[in-house]
């Protein structure tokens, strides 16, 4: 059996905000590795620091001290444009507001980071179709998000993640704005994406969204305060 590893290591990691005289420790300490092939779900209220620690994971931000390592890189030692390189080729992001193009279809939405990744045209729409097949939305190609429901929406979203093929997903309260049927729906699709061999990152609010993953971190007041191991990620 191959040695899974690690794709995400953070290490004493904070991030401080100056709001006027105060101070305010989004987040404040947190060490944690994320293996290849993992299913981690990272839960707690609002205002714990959860959506904080999934950007400087995905590199949207960077920390006011300690390091994180993507594959053993150090970000702090990166450029905007390698940033964006990581950004855009190794890690897919799936947001609560969907973050939608309105006046693109469904397809010119998935085909967008392949636009960026300079993926010749042909390529690019032959794979986008291929991603909305896999979501259940080969009959939904040409509707703009205003036609299309909330869990449809995240649907396209999922398939834009995927759309340069990347390691990880990235997903902050991807269940947040959708009913309880849909939202299922969409864990499904997560479950499957992980069981294809994707390392699966989930912020959440959401106790019952734990239930899906490998190990559950559990953050309140921007610091780890406790985590379970569901299942090994070395047995997948």
């Amino acid at each position: 059996m191959r040695t899974l590893k690690t794709v995400i290591r953070v290490e004493n990691v904070q991030k401080i905000y100056r709001m006027g005289d105060n101070i305010v420790k989004a987040v404040d300490g947190v060490t944690l590795n994320v293996m290849e092939k993992e299913y981690l779900v990272v839960v707690g209220p609002s205002g714990s620091g959860k959506s904080t620690l999934m950007h400087l994971m995905g590199c949207l931000d960077k920390p006011s001290a300690g390091e994180i390592y993507i594959e053993n890189v150090a970000v702090s030692k990166l450029n905007d444009t390698e940033l964006a390189k990581i950004r855009n080729k190794m890690i897919g992001f799936v947001f609560q507001q969907f973050n939608l193009l309105p006046r693109l279809t469904a397809l010119e939405n998935v085909e967008l980071p392949m636009i960026y990744a300079r993926v010749p045209r042909e390529v690019r729409k032959k794979r986008a179709k291929k991603l909305l097949k896999l979501v259940g939305l080969a009959d939904r190609m040409n509707h703009r998000p205003t036609q299309l429901s909330g869990g449809q929406m995240q649907r396209v979203a999922i398939a834009r993640a995927l759309a340069n093929e990347p390691q990880i997903i990235l997903a902050d309260e991807p269940t947040g704005n959708l009913d309880s049927k849909s939202g299922e729906e969409i864990l499904k699709i997560f479950s499957e994406l992980h069981d294809s061999g994707l390392t699966i990152i989930i912020v959440t609010h959401d106790p019952e969204i734990t239930e899906n993953g490998d190990r559950v971190i559990h953050m309140r007041d921007g610091r780890v305060i406790s985590q379970e191991v569901r299942a090994s990620v070395g047995d997948a």
